[in-house]
């Protein structure tokens, strides 16, 4: 798979150890593409948003009555901010692995669904080979949460490569 020279690849990550081995397998077969392309390889990584409202269920007899809170801006700030450092501490370990590969690596994160946020990526940075993980979910699964990579595939305005790791 040739990326031609002036075109950017991206590789979507998270903590998981399926996203180290997606990572691990752009380094090894796409090495010479990135650094023919011109362009450091693009790491992102989506932060989570903030769960702003909490609701909690207060016995009332036997009847409950269910309240919706809205966190304090201060704790909403503070989730964000520990979103954020946790997010670049894992995007500058993969940095870290890529040059330890002699690759260049650039990195991005934003806040918002990791499904959305990885296609508002794409074009937003012009990326041109979309790399992603496979959390390899059962049927069950991928159907009541969704899958990101299977998101991404339909949705995604460039090529997607999923990786899926073997078993």
């Amino acid at each position: 798979m040739a990326v031609e020279s002036g075109k950017k690849v991206m590789v979507a990550i998270d903590e998981s150890k399926g996203s180290y081995y997606t990572l691990m397998w752009v380094l090894e077969n796409l090495h010479e593409t990135i650094k023919n392309s011109g362009n450091p390889l693009v790491i992102f990584m989506a932060q989570p948003p903030p769960n702003n409202i909490n609701v909690f269920a207060a016995s009332l007899g036997t009847a409950r009555m269910y309240c919706n809170l809205s966190s304090t801006p201060d704790l909403v700030l503070s989730i964000q901010e520990q979103n954020y450092r946790v997010t670049k501490g894992i995007l500058e370990k993969a940095k870290g692995i890529c040059t330890s590969h002699g690759v260049q690596a650039e990195m991005v994160t934003e806040v918002g669904d990791a499904r959305q946020a990885i296609c508002d990526a794409v074009q937003k940075y012009t990326i041109s080979l979309l790399v992603l993980g496979d959390h390899g979910l059962g049927q069950i699964k991928r159907a009541l949460l969704g899958s990101v990579s299977t998101y991404c595939v339909q949705n995604a305005k460039c090529p997607v490569l999923v990786v899926k790791k073997p078993k």
